[in-house]
Order: structure tokens, then C-alpha cells, then sequence
């Protein structure tokens, strides 16, 4: 797969969290039976089995463990073994309670939930080291250990006085002294001007919590602190075991149900583990949404966490085999949807596709969150036979371990500047909405079936042709230095609103917006208006080889902007501000960047965008016509492509074949003329780069050679 591994991996991973401490030892063998069935062939091990390792403070029993590796390892299941920082056993919060945390009322937690403990407290960094430490001791050295998956969702952040302590070097480092800082966060407003650093406490609903660059700070601190933390969970590990690579779950999208608690710059955390991986929980089938607004959500975080690690795969850690338990309303995934949602994490570059969980728990609080294995306990059920047909699509394509998306256009999606945005003051506060902004531009993407990374202000933007960058709010240096080269270099860049507006520390830039960006897209910004849901502003197009004759709707939010070196595309139609331009170009030296000064509905951007695409010369992974809600991806090797046929709809959807000689990526059979997608349903086509070029007795010797590895696929099972 990579050569992070001890290993090479030439195969796609296949699994699931498996709890054995909460079986007894009569229930793995059929486990073991159930898993083979299901194709399964890793599983992560050990999450949350402290207190079943170390029952007693220095007491540990692996006797359990060592049983149930060597069981797996019999039958060729390999382990991702798990640290089990993230819940504490009963004991430690017993004699230790600084381990637990303190919320924002300066109150410490009673023991219980997970994730619950102080990343700061030295006693409990020194318990996670000596358990990482006895794990690796013992386990790091067997071969079928594949992975370290350190803790779980690491989340939060803890509020006690060593944390405060804690925060107060954090800010020392960062800014060196208290003028530094009182420059950056301009504490002259409202007489907060620190004159020690002992003033200075984390941002919370009973003090200070008003000041935004404070806020941001914090959140910095707390993403720091947790990537601290992870780090020093891994160099326990490495003590003993130096070959095994090691991540650590993340989890997001965007956190839309608890926004500050899943929240850390993934970006600079992805640094720091050997491959990343991700939770992913979307909510199907909801009215709240149609369902192609929810594949290409899932698309863009699939995209975000491939983005993060250019080059190499990424890993779904995380999936729910049918219902999740946790939404307000949690619908069975129907029919073919777990094979398409699986084969959709494949497809943007996933090299994994594993499920919480193996076995439904009888009790506590995810006892009713789907499972491979239902309380029925046998194999017998609809969402087992689609966890096996899953297994079956990942074990039938082999090849598609080494091949890499590709892609030449990125989308911006940056935390900090996420941060900032949310703590901002003005025009609409209760619809800021930077994950929808950068959804919306990012669907028309998908939409087309463009790859595309996600980026963020610190990337390297080499070998792009196509850039957005929706509501660029916070600049951070360097950032508007490598958009004009890329610009200046013949790129296209796409700005929205709100571009500009603050620096790095979210002081906003004196001179006025878009600040630094100004010369790039060649205007500047004089007020913004808001709009009441009810309101919408027309816009009217003044260019018909990028927007159609006609109207528009802006919604939410309008600027005022005024044209220095940039031309009007589109200009307002109603309101006080009617004729002004809303929409530019601005040729910048083999380049162009353009702006949009208003929240546009989606009919506008989709037009925008196909059009732009069209211009840069940036192709469709499948250049005929596709139906509406129907995608394709592409992974690449240097002499193949695995096509990814995906429908999303409810209905049966018919495309037809572009040139080239294709075979289904399963069967190994030829595909020609035009192919038929069931409802939810998916395809794989291998197409040989090389076949078009060379004979068809070189296509038959490949499709015969595809069969029969097939063949020797199913005759192992």
C-alpha cells in the first residue's frame, strides 16, 4: 500500500473495532468464522480496554490479549492496536482526580464518558506512556500489528489551572511579550490592556469571552496541546517499536453538532501522524437534504483527508455498517448504499474501509449502533451479506492499492480561517455558513466529476490549474504570495466574499478589503450589505461566455465593490447599489482571478464554474454527458485508470462508455457501448492506458490475466 508499512500491503484493508474484553472467549472463535465470511481481514483492537489491561494500578493482564492476537494472526486477520487513552479506568480518576477535566465554569468532572481527562496532568501522561509503553513492548515486534491507532477522536479541552499555566507559555512563545500580544489582539478596546501574564485565562462564558484574539489563540493552543499529547503517546510507542505506523482517528465533518468539541487544524496535526485516517458518519436518506448534497459532502471530506498527506492514501477508520444511534433521526441505509458510500471512500482515495463496530454491544449507550454482527449474533441478515459484498469489491480489485488520485483543481478549506470567521461580529451572524459556502462551490466539482483537492493556506500550490478560495476572510503570510505566482503563472483563481477582511491575529487590515488580496483581483471593497431570508438582490449577467442572459439571486450578503484593474461579469439589478458590479475578472500576468462579492445561489456557481472549468482546460474524469446525481473518480497508476461509476439516486441511471477498452475492474469482462447503474448502485472499470495505443491481442491478454486473478481470489475464499 505504502512504505510507511513494516510490510508492503497489496491489498485493501477490510474491517472493523472489535471488542473481544466484552465477549467471553466462547463468542471469538465464531467471531473469527464471521469475519472470514465477511471477507474481513484487519480489525483495531484494544480502544477503550484500559481498565481490562491495567485493572489495578500497576497490575496489567494481557493474558486476554495475547490469546486473542494469536487467534487473529492464525487466521490471517491483522491488527490496528489501539492505545486506550481515551477513556481512563475507574481506579486512576479514584486516586488521581487531576487527570479529569475542568469545564468552563472552573468546575472538575466526576469520572465517566471518555475523552474526559487533562492532556496536561503529568500523572496522566505519565499513566499513557507506561501502558503505550508495555503494549509495545509486547506487541510491536509481531508482524500481523499492521498499525498503531493511538487513542480515539481525540477531543475537547480541559480549563484547570495547569492547562491555564500551560496556555500562558503557549502565548509567550507565540508572540514574546505582552506588548507583542496586546498589539495583535488590540486589547485598547474596552481597557483590557494585560500588564502580566498571570491576567490572561482561556476564553469562557463567566470572563472573558468577546476579545477574538483571545479566542482564537485558545483554539490554537487546544489544537496544539492535543497534537502535543499524540505525539507523546507515539514516542512511548517508539521506545520499543520504531517500524509501525502509527495515526490517530480524526473526526469531522464539519461539526455541525458540536462545534469547538472535534475541532483542531487537522492540516497541522496530519504532519504528525504516518498515515491519516478518518470517522465518517453522514447522515443518508434525509429530508433535511437530498442525498446528492449529502455524497458530495462526504466527497469533500473524503477529498480533505487525502489533501492532508499529497501522495499518499488515507484510511476510513470509521464507518456504520446501517443506522448510526445518534442522530435525531437515525434511517436504515437502503439497499446498495453501503456498498456505493464504501466504494465512494475508495474512489477519493481511501485505501481502507472499516466499520464501528464488529459486534453490537449489549448495553450502554451504543448498544443500538449498527453493527457487522446484530444481536441475532449470526450472519443471516441484510446488513452482513452488504458488509461481505463490500469485502468481495475490495478483494476483487488488488491493483487498486497502488493507484493515486489525481487531481488539478483545489478548493480552499482552512481552520483558522474558519475560526475567525465564526467569531466575527456583523452582517448575518446567524448565517456565517464557511462550510456551506465552500460546499457550494465545491458540488458543481463534483458534480462534474473533477477531482479535486482541498487545501489550505499554507499548501503547496504547484501543479494546480484551477483554484477556489471561498471566503478567504483571515490572510495569513505567504498566502497571497503564492496565489499571485500561481495566478501570474497562467492559474485561475475563483475568491468569494468576505475575502480579505483580517490578519492572522483577526485584526482587520487597515487601507480596507480584501486587504492584500486587492492587487490580485484588482478592486476593492467599500460596505456589505445583509439581507433577511425573505430579501434576495437580482443579479443581472454582463457576460454571456461565462454566465448565460439572465437573472440570478443573491442572498444574505452583498458587497459594494469598486473596479480598479478587474472587469464586471455581473452586476446588481435591484436595491440602492442596482448597476454596480457583483462579479469580476482580473487578468494578472498569464492568468486570471475572479471575484464573487455576493452569496450566489447555486444556479449561478454551477454555471460559473462548468464555464471556468471549460477555459482552464480542466477535463471531467468522464468526458460524455452523465445523469444528474451519477459520479465518477479516477485513480491512477502510471499505466492504468480505476474508474469509480457511482448513483447516487433512487432510480436506475444509464451512461454511455467514452472511446477506450474497458473491463470491469471485478469480473475481468470487457465493457463497451453503454452501462446501466442500479439504484444506489456502483461500477469499476479498469481501462489500460496502454490498450488504446496497441493491439487488441494485447487487451485480451490482459483481460484474461485480469480473470484469472479473479478466479484465484474466489478459489481462496
Amino acid at each position: 500500500m505504502h512504505s510507511i508499512w513494516k510490510k508492503p500491503i497489496r491489498h485493501f484493508l477490510h474491517g472493523a473495532d472489535y471488542y473481544p474484553e466484552q465477549w467471553p472467549s466462547s463468542v471469538w472463535k465464531e467471531d473469527i468464522r464471521l469475519m472470514k465470511l465477511a471477507e474481513v481481514n484487519v480489525v483495531s483492537l484494544g480502544i477503550f480496554a484500559w481498565s481490562y489491561l491495567e485493572p489495578k494500578e500497576g497490575h496489567f493482564d494481557f493474558g486476554w490479549m495475547d490469546e486473542i492476537i494469536a487467534l487473529l494472526k492464525k487466521n490471517n486477520i491483522a491488527v490496528m492496536l489501539a492505545t486506550p487513552s481515551g477513556a481512563r479506568p475507574p481506579w486512576m480518576a479514584q486516586r488521581y482526580p487531576e487527570v479529569l477535566r475542568v469545564d468552563q465554569q472552573g468546575i472538575r468532572n466526576l469520572y465517566g464518558q471518555r475523552e474526559n481527562h487533562c492532556l496536561t496532568s503529568p500523572v496522566y501522561r505519565e499513566k499513557v506512556a507506561c501502558i503505550n509503553g508495555k503494549l509495545a513492548q509486547r506487541y510491536g515486534s509481531d508482524d500481523s500489528v499492521i498499525l498503531w491507532h493511538v487513542s480515539n477522536e481525540y477531543c475537547g479541552a480541559c480549563h484547570c489551572e495547569r492547562c491555564q499555566s500551560s496556555f500562558r507559555q503557549w502565548l509567550q512563545q507565540r508572540y514574546g511579550t505582552l506588548d507583542a500580544l496586546n498589539a495583535a489582539w488590540f486589547t485598547a478596546f474596552w481597557s483590557h490592556r494585560y500588564t502580566d501574564w498571570e491576567q490572561i485565562h482561556s476564553p469562557t462564558a463567566r470572563g472573558e469571552n468577546g476579545l477574538h484574539g483571545l479566542r482564537l489563540a485558545w483554539r490554537r493552543y487546544v489544537s496544539d496541546q492535543t497534537i502535543d499529547f499524540y505525539k507523546s503517546e507515539v514516542a512511548a510507542i517508539r521506545v520499543y517499536d520504531k517500524k509501525t505506523p502509527a495515526t490517530t482517528n480524526f473526526h469531522l465533518f464539519f461539526n455541525k453538532y458540536q462545534p469547538e468539541y472535534y475541532d483542531f487544524d487537522y492540516f497541522k496535526f496530519a504532519k504528525e501522524v504516518d498515515i491519516v485516517s478518518w470517522d465518517s458518519y453522514p447522515l443518508w436518506h434525509s429530508t433535511g437534504q437530498s442525498e446528492l448534497t449529502t455524497a458530495a459532502a462526504t466527497a469533500l471530506v473524503h477529498d480533505l483527508n487525502r489533501s492532508m498527506k499529497p501522495g499518499q492514501p488515507h484510511l476510513l477508520m470509521e464507518c456504520a455498517p446501517s443506522q448510526p444511534n445518534w442522530h435525531r433521526v437515525n434511517k436504515l441505509k437502503r439497499p446498495g448504499m453501503h456498498l456505493l458510500a464504501s466504494a465512494q471512500a475508495i474512489a477519493h482515495g481511501s485505501n481502507s474501509v472499516q466499520y464501528f463496530q464488529w459486534r453490537k454491544s449489549r448495553g450502554s449507550c451504543e448498544k443500538f449502533h449498527s453493527a457487522v454482527v446484530d444481536h441475532c449474533g449470526h450472519e443471516h441478515t441484510r446488513v452482513f451479506s452488504e458488509v461481505s459484498e463490500v469485502g468481495g469489491m475490495l478483494k476483487a480489485t488488488p491493483d487498486a492499492t497502488e493507484s493515486r488520485v489525481q487531481a488539478q483543481v483545489a478548493i480552499l478549506y482552512d481552520w483558522e480561517n474558519r475560526w475567525g470567521i465564526e467569531d466575527y461580529q456583523g452582517f448575518r451572524n446567524d448565517r456565517k455558513n464557511y462550510v456551506e459556502e465552500v460546499l457550494r462551490y465545491y458540488q458543481p466539482l463534483w458534480s462534474q466529476s473533477v477531482s479535486t483537492d482541498c487545501i489550505n493556506q499554507d499548501s503547496d500550490l504547484t501543479g494546480y490549474q484551477f483554484i477556489i478560495t471561498p471566503m478567504p476572510y483571515m490572510l495569513r503570510p505567504g498566502f497571497v504570495e503564492r496565489l499571485e505566482k500561481f495566478v501570474a503563472g497562467g492559474g485561475t483563481l475563483v475568491a468569494t466574499h468576505c475575502a480579505g477582511m483580517v490578519d492572522q491575529d483577526d485584526l482587520v487590515f487597515q487601507g480596507g478589503q480584501p486587504g492584500a488580496l486587492r492587487k490580485l483581483l484588482g478592486l476593492w471593497v467599500e460596505e456589505t450589505d445583509a439581507l433577511y431570508d425573505e430579501e434576495h438582490v437580482t443579479i443581472r449577467s454582463r457576460s454571456a461566455a461565462l454566465l448565460p442572459t439572465g437573472t440570478y439571486q443573491a442572498r444574505e450578503l452583498c458587497e459594494r465593490i469598486h473596479l480598479e484593474t478587474a472587469s464586471s461579469l455581473a452586476e446588481y439589478a435591484s436595491e440602492f447599489y442596482a448597476g454596480e458590479p457583483c462579479a469580476t475578472e482580473n487578468r494578472f500576468g498569464k492568468g486570471k482571478a475572479y471575484y464573487i462579492a455576493f452569496r450566489a445561489e447555486a444556479a449561478f456557481v454551477d454555471e460559473l464554474i462548468q464555464k471556468l472549468l471549460a477555459q482552464a482546460g480542466v477535463a471531467s474524469n468522464w468526458p460524455t454527458p452523465l445523469p444528474k446525481g451519477v459520479n465518477v473518480q479516477r485513480r491512477c497508476t502510471a499505466t492504468s485508470d480505476f474508474l469509480y461509476l457511482m448513483n447516487f439516486n433512487a432510480d436506475i441511471a444509464t451512461l454511455s462508455l467514452p472511446p477506450g477498452e474497458y473491463t470491469d475492474a471485478q469480473s475481468g469482462l470487457p465493457v463497451a457501448g453503454s452501462l446501466t447503474l442500479a439504484p444506489y448502485g456502483m461500477q469499476i472499470l479498469h481501462h489500460c492506458k496502454e490498450v488504446d495505443s496497441k493491439s487488441g491481442v494485447q487487451a485480451s491478454l490482459r483481460t484474461r490475466a485480469s480473470r484469472k486473478r479473479l478466479s484465484i481470489a474466489r478459489a481462496e475464499s
